[in-house]
């Protein structure tokens, strides 16, 4: 093909195939008026489309991963009002940061022209584009280091990631001769006083393009890692509304500033000076930084935002956008969602947590008890004793069974109970460590989510000053929230239910607290849940569906807060979903023939034993035929979303030790081992 096309945009990455088709079947323009906006002939357009159904691009239909993310680029450019947006489908089998790292890379070989002055912040992100960024010649070319340096050694550090840059157009580095961080704001403002950084920072004002990524504020991200918190408590921000940290900034959900007592200590590009750049690229993704990317679109920061298919989603559902489904040549009619409210028990909706555990202490009143009268802290009635480890658990309602239903006799030695899908206050946690501490110290095991983070370590704190020991253990059994290789940022789901049951039978034999501890977190190493969802649950408060599903959709990867979940496809048949969990769970669990599992098929709370058995069939087929043996199963409403219809399926991957103690004797009101 002789003629060249006008320059690509951005969402289509560098494929003109795909824009032809996209204008063709999408947009449905003729040929001739393809022809026209890519600036080649009509006979180049023809021979596009007809290679693009050879490839396979197209049958009819653009490929559904690469349409999907098309659509939902397009959506998040027009809510946000940005430049351009560029998605990478979610369902490639490459490392999330490699996708990213590539697309960013493709968005600055279009955008970067000779005697550009390109600002460059920090982290895993920012540094794979650099490491896969080609560029032909450019004159003239400046890189400025948008932040000071960080004292850590992790290979994508401010100054580091400026570098690879700069070497990568060979370009000229300005580098920031101060850390990001100082001791305090009147040595902050004496460094920034120098000749030298004030000429350096200077060159920030000339910066016309930027590239950054946005971190969360999970207890692993990039923002943790670069020691910003070895004084600094992440809990004063959290406090005060943080959602993510850009350039050494903190911000809030609706992308404001966040003051704290880093502000006025930090060296590095300011916020109002980072938005009147002309080109600012944000690269960022991953389902736990929606928040995060959410607060920093609001803001206005980004005019060009590089991200994931799946975390493209989340962002348009938590602002209540669903992205356009793309139609074909025959499109397809969506039917109508009839059902708006939602039948349930209730008396009055701000009453059914307190009305709840009230109930559920009378029905299992020999088993728990409420400590000093709050049934939002309840121990068991025959766990704690001398010399033995505490196991205390807790996260908010709606999850039931989960937790109060795993407090008893080998199992969990107090709980503590937040409102419908929140944490626990601090002060009922540290109730229970009190209560549950039999003076050999206490382990806490909770879901990985900020708020259960922020508080239980609040907790620690306060019992520790009183003599208690304290040791964390985060589950992370959710492989559809993060990359393998970002298994500490993952969510705690129904695993937690298995990896609680290991701990409680740690504890229970009197093994010491780093003993118990440690086996803690080789079970949850070892398991793994993906869920699928069918229908939304409803919160008492407003009885209506939280987000939308289509009759013939289905939420992969879904959560247990009533959020969708990282994918939604069509629906399928039982076996099929099963065989998608499964085929997810196989790419991570090393499990050989003849070794061992435990399975949890779990109910989110409207999913029938019926249907629970039918997928349990399904995943006993599947690992006989690899030769794994299931030694132990559990079939149910475990760690329920209020009324969801969906299920999850978990396998903990056993060795001998996990199997003694998954096995050993326990007495709860929702889980017992004889």
């Amino acid at each position: 093909m002789g003629d060249t096309p006008h320059s690509i945009p951005l969402r289509f990455g560098d494929d003109p195939y795909v824009w032809a088709c996209w204008l063709y079947y999408q947009d449905r323009l003729t040929q001739s008026q393809i022809a026209e906006a890519m600036g080649i002939s009509r006979a180049t357009v023809n021979a596009y489309l007809s290679e693009a159904r050879d490839r396979g691009i197209v049958n009819i239909f653009l490929d559904p991963a690469r349409l999907a993310s098309l659509t939902v680029a397009d959506e998040i450019k027009r809510h946000f009002g940005l430049e351009s947006c560029l998605v990478v489908p979610s369902e490639e089998t490459q490392p999330l940061i490699d996708r990213l790292g590539r697309a960013g890379a493709l968005a600055l070989q279009s955008l970067l022209k000779s005697g550009d002055t390109l600002g460059v912040a920090w982290g895993r992100t920012v540094m794979a584009v650099a490491e896969h960024l080609k560029m032909p010649p450019l004159q003239d070319m400046t890189v400025v280091q948008a932040t000071g340096s960080t004292q850590s050694t992790f290979s994508y550090t401010p100054d580091l990631c400026s570098s690879a840059f700069a070497d990568a157009l060979s370009a000229k580095c300005i580098k920031i001769s101060a850390p990001a961080i100082v001791g305090s704001p009147e040595l902050a403002r004496a460094l920034m006083g120098e000749t030298l950084i004030a000429d350096e920072l200077a060159e920030l004002g000339k910066v016309n393009r930027i590239i950054f990524g946005i971190s969360s504020l999970r207890p692993n991200s990039t923002i943790h890692a670069s020691g910003f918190f070895e004084q600094v408590s992440l809990q004063h921000y959290l406090a005060r509304g943080a959602a993510g940290v850009l350039a050494g900034r903190f911000i809030d959900q609706n992308g404001a500033p966040v003051d704290g007592p880093l502000h006025a200590r930090t060296i590095g590009i300011p916020l109002d000076v980072l938005t009147g750049i002309k080109t600012r690229i944000a690269v960022a993704g991953g389902f736990d930084k929606v928040p995060a990317l959410l607060a920093m679109l609001r803001g206005g920061y980004a005019n060009i935002l590089i991200t994931d298919a799946a975390t493209g989603r989340g962002i348009l559902n938590a602002e209540g956008v669903a992205p356009a489904r793309p139609q074909t040549k025959t499109p397809k009619r969506a039917q109508p969602i009839v059902r708006t409210q939602i039948k349930k028990f209730l008396n009055r909706p701000d009453d059914a947590v307190d009305e709840m555990l009230e109930g559920a202490i009378n029905a299992h009143r020999r088993y728990l008890k409420p400590v000093g009268g709050s049934n939002r802290a309840l121990v068991a009635r025959h766990g704690p004793r001398p010399g033995k480890v505490g196991l205390v658990i807790g996260g908010g309602s709606g999850h039931e069974p989960c937790f109060l239903g795993y407090v008893g006799r080998g199992l969990a030695d107090a709980v503590a109970i937040g409102n419908i899908f929140s944490s626990p206050p601090p002060d009922p946690i540290a109730k229970c460590a009190e209560a549950a501490s039999g003076d050999a110290g206490v382990l806490f095991a909770y879901g990985n989510y900020s708020g259960d983070v922020m508080n239980f370590e609040m907790a620690a704190e306060q019992v520790e000053e009183r003599g208690i020991k304290v040791r964390t253990v985060l589950t992370t059994d959710d492989i559809a929230s993060s990359p393998v290789e970002d298994r500490d940022g993952r969510r705690g789901v129904a695993g937690n239910v298995l990896i609680f049951k290991v701990a409680g039978a740690a504890c229970d034999l009197g093994l010491p607290l780093e003993a118990c501890e440690a086996v803690t977190r080789k079970a949850n190493a070892r398991t793994y849940t993906i869920g699928v969802g069918l229908e939304p649950c409803s919160l008492p408060q407003i009885r209506r569906p939280t987000f939308e599903l289509g009759p013939d959709d289905m939420e992969v990867g879904i959560g247990i807060h009533g959020e969708p979940g990282v994918a939604r496809e069509s629906l399928k048949a039982a076996d099929a979903i099963v065989d998608t969990a499964i085929d997810a769970i196989f790419k991570e669990m090393e499990a050989r023939p003849n070794e061992r599992v435990a399975v949890l098929v779990n109910s989110f709370g409207a999913t029938p034993m019926m249907e629970l058995y039918i997928l349990y069939r399904r995943v006993e087929q599947r690992l006989s035929a690899r030769g794994i043996v299931v030694e132990a199963n559990w079939i149910g409403p475990y760690c329920t979303s209020l009324d969801m219809v969906g299920a999850s399926i978990t396998i903990m991957h056993l060795d001998n030790e996990l199997s003694r103690l998954l096995s050993r004797p326990c007495d709860t009101a929702a889980f017992k081992v004889l």
